[in-house]
């Protein structure tokens, strides 16, 4: 029997080396391919707290998904490249013709991923939320031939009911609609199975994306997301932006007694553009499934050009790498003369946007930024709140969206001529982790447009003054930055 003073000795001692062993490799393998401030970040949560340190860092600490879902993903984005190169015989934009800063944006997009951008394209906004799922159904009743539909958050409720509805219609026709909907994002939201079963009783095939089930070998980090909103119908029009496919209030008991409703923008498009978000679909939909989709395009597709918008589809998130999305902004940004307008539910930069912000605001560009007043998420609300008085001080206007409403739109405007809508925020998740979709817009009239909803922003919103911002408590601070600090932890 071993004596009781052994264990009283080794015990103790065995922590010791546990503990000096976990803190000595972070130190060689935790800042490896990650940004400064992350990998401050993770040292001093595993320096602090060694063991659950450890343990959070393999949870969350990686990006990289499961081999076979990397090798679909190199598959798809070789595909991206074999669609660019066909659509630049037949619509391709010239680039040349942009001005300069706004053209090496454009190209550098195509370097890191994006397809190329394409003319003849036509495209109007919607900033009603009501109005944009009305806009989806009448959209997928006109189909023929096939439907795609993918969004992070997808319910059937009251609001989203003649969706459902309209895609019963059309496969009773014999249309072929195919769903795609984020799985954790899903599981959190009330009425899950409900919404399963609508589908299949509308006829759908319908997959989760990225699902965590290690009982069926499907793991990756939890938090790695596909938050992607869009919707092709025959491959003639296309739905893109912020707008997730549920009721305004997220169906969720704590918005409804605080009366929060969400306010997003959708923008639908029709023209050559339209194959290229059926090709982020359909890279989904292989990625997910296996399946290889034979409808690239419908038969009603025609070669003519209706409009005269040059459009630009940017698929981004870990399977591209590169944070591609977040280069091009900066790359758009830094091309500024006069203005610049963003709006972003979730405002935690990186220190790269903010430098570029600053230098706009230094060289006599106008900066304005939308957030909402109120918060729904606690940690990004106070993180993002933390770079306020930065941003006043460089000359950065920021306008509150008042309650009960979450701006939840997410578009920038450079200029007056060149815009981005989509589904990715100004932050480290949706530029490092998240599958995001974003279109970049070269047109006079579609800036004007989403000028128009800037306008409303405005006469909805409070600008944040430097007074105002001097007089936050203590304790506001105290919260703000330790959020901000949480935020690195990518």
């Amino acid at each position: 029997m071993v004596d009781s003073s052994f264990w009283a000795w080794i015990v103790p001692v065995s922590i010791i080396v546990i503990d000096t062993v976990i803190r000595v490799v972070a130190l060689f393998v935790v800042p490896r391919n990650r940004t400064p401030a992350s990998g401050t970040a993770w040292l001093v949560v595993i320096l602090l707290l060694p063991i659950p340190g450890l343990i959070f860092f393999l949870l969350i600490g990686g990006n990289r998904m499961p081999r076979a879902r990397r090798e679909r993903q190199n598959r798809v984005a070789a595909e991206m490249t074999n669609f660019g190169r066909g659509e630049k015989e037949s619509a391709e934009y010239d680039v040349h013709a942009l001005r300069p800063g706004v053209d090496r944006a454009v190209e550098l997009g195509m370097a890191l991923g994006a397809q190329p951008m394409l003319g003849g394209n036509t495209a109007s906004i919607s900033h009603v939320y009501e109005e944009s799922v009305a806009h989806i159904a009448a959209g997928i009743r006109e189909a023929r031939e096939f439907v795609h539909i993918e969004f992070y958050i997808l319910s059937y409720d009251k609001t989203t009911a003649d969706v459902f509805e309209a895609i019963r219609e059309v496969t009773a026709r014999g249309v072929v609609v195919r769903v795609l909907i984020d799985h954790i994002a899903s599981v959190r939201q009330p009425g899950l199975k409900t919404t399963t079963r609508m589908l299949e009783e509308a006829g759908a095939t319908w997959a989760f994306m990225l699902p965590v089930r290690p009982w069926r070998k499907q793991w990756q980090r939890p938090d790695l997301r596909n938050h992607r909103k869009l919707v092709v119908v025959d491959g003639v029009t296309g739905f893109m932006g912020s707008q997730n496919l549920i009721d305004s209030s997220y169906n969720k008991p704590g918005n409804i007694k605080r009366g929060l409703h969400w306010r997003d923008i959708f923008v639908r498009f029709n023209g050559p553009v339209v194959a290229g978000i059926n090709a982020v679909f359909i890279g989904d939909w292989y990625v997910e499934t296996g399946e290889v989709i034979a409808e690239r395009s419908s038969r009603r597709q025609v070669a003519a050009q209706s409009g005269h918008l040059g459009c630009q589809v940017l698929p981004s998130g870990p399977g591209f790498g590169d944070e591609n999305n977040l280069q091009v902004f900066l790359a758009l940004i830094h091309a500024a003369n006069r203005r610049i307008s963003i709006t972003s539910p979730y405002f935690v930069p990186d220190q790269a946007i903010m430098y570029a912000l600053r230098a706009a605001s230094a060289r006599g560009v106008a900066v304005e930024l939308f957030v909402s007043e109120t918060g729904d998420q606690p940690l990004v609300y106070h993180a993002q709140r933390s770079y306020y008085g930065e941003l006043i001080d460089s000359g950065v206007r920021i306008f509150m969206f008042k309650p009960p409403y979450i701006l939840h739109s997410k578009h920038l405007s450079i200029d007056d001529d060149v815009a981005v809508i989509g589904s990715s925020n100004m932050d480290q998740r949706s530029f490092n982790l998240n599958a995001e979709v974003s279109m970049i817009v070269s047109g006079e009239d579609f800036v004007r447009d989403l000028d128009a909803v800037n306008a409303y922003y405005h006469e909805n919103s409070r600008e944040l003054t430097r007074d105002e911002w001097s007089k936050q408590p203590v304790r506001a601070q105290l919260l703000d930055g330790l959020a901000r600090l949480s935020s690195a932890l990518q």
